[in-house]
């Protein structure tokens, strides 16, 4: 009865394609986040691709988690799946909840520091897409892998800095102007996120190959 049961079920998921869709849709919307704060086009324009892209990855997602119920067989751990695309999505869930900030207190002109951790988040999201992919075949990708993993942990670190400098740069600014302070952490607080959602997604892979490499 059980071996007539499980022939029902399909053998497995196209989890890889998935892991890479979902990481495209974070280096598109990364992408569309730079062009934001440096100001060169239209700023909705670049808020409602963000937008998109990250319904993308919820519309994934909810795939991921639909065929981690119904395949049989998966790459690895049924836990490990569904941690991975959810940390993945939080990184990109984060990028929306900075460009709705961005727009709500209609920033146009941004510091050098949260450039800068744009930029990193920007580097964080190729990594990503880089560190999905080679999960194809983790027994030869290992070392690489862990060595990407290293250098997305290393990128929050450093956007750690940039945040700190920022936000002391925008008080000794701001001074007199609290409301403006307000605005400026606010922004920061939600860079600061993105940077540590993609150092989960680290952590997580990480965690894959250690299991399986």
């Amino acid at each position: 009865m059980f071996a007539w049961f499980q022939r029902l079920l399909p053998r497995k998921g196209d989890f890889f394609g998935m892991f890479e869709a979902h990481a495209a849709t974070s280096v598109a919307a990364a992408a569309a986040m730079t062009k934001l704060v440096d100001g060169g086009t239209p700023h909705l324009e670049q808020i409602g691709e963000i937008e998109k892209q990250e319904h993308d990855a919820d519309d994934i997602t909810r795939r991921v988690l639909t065929e981690v119920r119904r395949t049989f067989l998966t790459p690895f751990d049924r836990g490990a799946i569904t941690s991975l695309i959810g940390a993945m999505d939080d990184a990109i869930d984060e990028m929306h909840s900075a460009s709705v900030g961005i727009d709500l207190y209609e920033l146009r002109s941004f510091p050098p520091q949260m450039k800068d951790m744009v930029e990193m988040i920007a580097e964080q999201a190729k990594l990503t897409a880089e560190a999905t992919h080679l999960l194809r075949d983790i027994g030869r990708n290992g070392t690489r892998i862990h060595e990407i993993t290293g250098k997305i942990v290393g990128l929050e670190g450093a956007a750690d800095d940039a945040h700190a400098s920022g936000l002391k740069k925008a008080f000794e600014d701001y001074s007199d102007k609290p409301m403006q302070f307000i605005v400026a952490r606010e922004i920061y607080k939600h860079l600061e996120r993105i940077t540590d959602a993609f150092e989960d997604v680290a952590n997580e892979i990480d965690g894959i190959v250690i299991d399986h490499a």
